[in-house]
């Protein structure tokens, strides 16, 4: 899998704070997860009230925000996104306390941790929604020395 799992690397120009052009590298492949994970915060923000910080303590109020969605009936093609964006920020929550990456292959996306492993937060999403996952413990075990 891994061999056909690949990290197109972009690197954007910004303003560092002594006004000199900065350069930013990060991973094309992170640019969709990234955005959909910001989605679900603002979503979070504006209509259910709820505050989102990108930590791995915020991924515990994420699995009941799921668990009270699967409670409701919906079917999944109703929530698909709605998981996505969640997925996604919990993939965005390991990015940034590993200092992962996102990864991306046949528009899968795929966080690969320092230490090599591979992680589908998408996919953990939606086993949560399922009722055989959880976000908050896959951040645990993909924060977890390996």
């Amino acid at each position: 899998m891994t061999a056909q799992v690949r990290a197109h690397t972009t690197t954007a120009a910004a303003t560092a704070p002594d006004g000199t052009a900065a350069r930013e590298t990060r991973p094309r492949a992170a640019a969709k997860p990234v955005r959909w994970a910001a989605d679900a915060v603002a979503t979070m923000r504006e209509g259910a009230r709820v505050r989102l910080d990108y930590s791995a303590r915020s991924l515990r109020r994420v699995d009941r925000l799921i668990e009270e969605i699967r409670r409701e009936g919906a079917p999944m093609e109703a929530v698909a996104r709605v998981l996505r964006g969640f997925g996604a920020y919990a993939g965005e929550v390991v990015v940034r306390r590993t200092g992962a990456e996102w990864w991306a292959t046949g528009g899968e996306h795929w966080v690969r941790t320092p230490d090599g492993r591979l992680w589908d937060p998408m996919e953990e999403a939606r086993r949560s929604f399922l009722g055989h996952g959880s976000l908050r413990l896959l951040c645990r075990d993909a924060t977890a020395d390996g």
